[in-house]
């Protein structure tokens, strides 16, 4: 038998010491004294009992970046076979960039820490070729780290990379979305008849469809090609800053079922990462869809070298669009769901420091003559850019409804992205509509 490097003895023996001295409870103390459970062997059980002392919520000073080298190169073993009926959910991650990656990372802390969850987190990824000649899948499941989207992060132990589809979520019974929204269809057509008919999904994903009879929201579209609950999860959170274990919070939107509601809250919370449920799909869904087009807004406000009251001003006018938009086309969303993380908090985050606000400011810096397109391929490494494309389908249903003048910023921000206005009418939108809906709040959007 291999014996394990010291550095991992010494640290598991150390969290086993931590693990009293912190006040830990008796299950994470008792990993620490006595070992592995049985599903972890060897070497590879060792690292597996550190990570998951650590991800019930023991020594929380150290990220769970710092545990990568004890995960590097290791194995991990299961004692339970793939499809084998043991009463335990299993999640399935469909999606492995930025944001995708740091939800695999969350729901495998969680995985690892809940007897009711198997311990193993399946992670469907688009097959890349790096520039060294590896398969991104291959490095991902031999270092746990996925270094294309989210370097230098540790996914964990129990996370596995795979290529194809169907079998990411054969025997699956909660499936995580978190794809670009503009592959949502296709890859739900492809899994029609392939899923666990009992599984539940919920979608990490901003944006929507724009279809003949109407906008339809992407939870609804998985539900219609699949025949399985959709949840949403949206909120204040910037990717790179929740991998770092940076606090912050999220709002899970369910349909009617609690249970599915406390199963999703159970999936993702952990001690730096606060989520809450509220019954309200379609307002969590579109305050995450709509935040990209205000967010589009402010990074022309920055791109112009406009100052802090330009850009709060349009935040608030965007806010006010958000909720009238929302509530036209689905009257029963709530106004307290604005006041929840998906809501105000997220368009907070997004309009200082998401990657649409980025990519907005460099098309407003260069006069709008370089595409988005081409700026998104030289900003963002890869990832890609909602806000272009969510403007463009809030447009075509405010031009269908005959709504433009009841939502002057989104459809402004569309004209200017499409370079039908130049960046700088972010500004000289109709004033007179906005103000004749601030007199008629009735109508809808207050400008």
């Amino acid at each position: 038998m291999r014996i394990p490097p010291r550095s991992i003895l010494a640290d598991f023996l150390k969290l086993g010491r931590t693990s009293n001295e912190v006040g830990c409870g008796g299950r994470a103390a008792s990993r620490a004294r006595h070992g592995i459970r049985g599903v972890y062997s060897g070497h590879a059980g060792l690292e597996a009992a550190v990570l998951n002392i650590r991800s019930v919520g023991c020594n929380q000073l150290h990220s769970m970046t710092t545990w990568a080298p004890f995960a590097i190169g290791h194995g991990y073993h299961s004692d339970v076979r793939a499809g084998e009926n043991t009463g335990k959910e299993r999640i399935a991650v469909i999606g492995s960039g930025n944001w995708g990656s740091v939800a695999a990372k969350l729901v495998a802390t969680n995985a690892l820490s809940h007897e009711n969850i198997h311990d193993e987190v399946r992670m469907w990824v688009f097959e890349e070729t790096l520039a060294n000649g590896e398969k991104l899948t291959q490095v991902i499941n031999k270092n746990k780290i996925n270094v294309k989207y989210l370097p230098n992060v540790n996914l964990g132990v129990n996370v596995v990379a795979d290529p194809n589809l169907e079998n990411t979520v054969k025997d699956a019974t909660m499936l995580v979305f978190c794809t670009p929204h503009q592959f949502v269809e296709s890859i739900c057509k492809q899994l029609q008849g392939k899923v666990n008919p009992n599984a539940k999904a919920i979608s990490l994903i901003k944006g929507m469809e724009v279809k003949p009879d109407g906008p339809v929201m992407l939870s609804k579209l998985i539900t219609k090609h699949l025949g399985i609950d959709c949840s949403v999860l949206m909120g204040a959170n910037i990717a790179n800053e929740v991998a770092m274990e940076q606090f912050s919070e999220a709002t899970v939107g369910y349909k009617a079922d609690t249970s599915i509601a406390k199963s999703w809250v159970q999936a993702f919370a952990t001690p730096y990462f606060h989520v809450a449920a509220i019954k309200d799909v379609e307002g969590v869904e579109l305050c995450g869809t709509l935040k990209n087009v205000v967010a589009i807004a402010a990074g022309f406000v920055d791109g112009l070298g406009m100052g802090n009251n330009t850009k709060a001003a349009i935040m608030r006018i965007g806010l006010k669009e958000m909720i009238g938009f929302s509530k036209l086309l689905f009257p029963t969303v709530s106004d307290a769901t604005f006041f929840e993380s998906c809501g105000v908090a997220d368009l907070i985050t997004t309009c200082f420091g998401g990657r649409n606000r980025k990519v907005a400011e460099a098309y407003a810096r260069n006069g709008g003559k370089r595409s988005f397109d081409e700026l998104e391929a030289e900003l963002l490494g890869g990832q890609k850019l909602q806000g272009v494309l969510t403007a463009g389908e809030v447009f075509q249903v405010l031009k269908a409804r005959n709504w433009e003048k009841k939502f002057p910023l989104f459809a402004t921000v569309h004209k200017i992205a499409i370079g039908h206005l130049p960046p700088s009418t972010i500004v000289d939108y109709d004033n007179e509509s906005a103000q004749k809906l601030h007199r008629n709040p009735s109508v809808g959007v207050i400008g």
